[in-house]
């Protein structure tokens, strides 16, 4: 990552799904979303993805307003379109008419070419004691971890 961009993280998302396959995807962005997001100031806990007109697009991400814009400031809470290939398109909208298929944004970095993506995975929504077994592990991977660090 260059400097002084930040990486945003859905971190609730990996305890609500099991994650299938993952895609990178562009944004359409405005030049102030673009500054903001490089700050860190955006949160993708209620965002989704949903197709329109085969088109896919994140509702509900917010990025707050560049503290520096103008009156051509951007709205906080806007859809934004995101950019895949039309085969990767075609593939995730057959799989979202499946049964229980969604489609959940993760986390939003920049290339290293300094394009603005999104880490979007394919996703089955987990039922309540899957979520209590990653609990359980987590807590099992925290303890053995303490135990190596005693010991050595």
């Amino acid at each position: 990552m260059s400097k002084g961009t930040k990486e945003i993280n859905n971190r609730k998302a990996k305890f609500e799904y099991h994650f299938l396959q993952g895609f990178e995807a562009g944004m359409m962005l405005k030049g102030t979303e673009v500054k903001s997001l490089r700050n860190g100031e955006a949160n993708l806990n209620d965002s989704f993805c949903y197709f329109v007109n085969d088109e896919l697009y994140i509702k509900s991400l917010y990025i707050a307003e560049y503290s520096y814009g103008n009156v051509n400031n951007h709205e906080t809470r806007r859809d934004r379109k995101l950019l895949l290939r039309k085969s990767e398109l075609k593939k995730i909208q057959r799989k979202i008419n499946e049964k229980g298929f969604t489609l959940v944004p993760y986390r939003i970095f920049f290339s290293e070419r300094g394009f603005a993506k999104v880490e979007i995975f394919l996703a089955q929504g987990k039922k309540s004691y899957d979520k209590r077994d990653t609990i359980k592990q987590r807590e099992n991977k925290r303890d053995l971890d303490r135990i190596k660090k005693i010991n050595s």
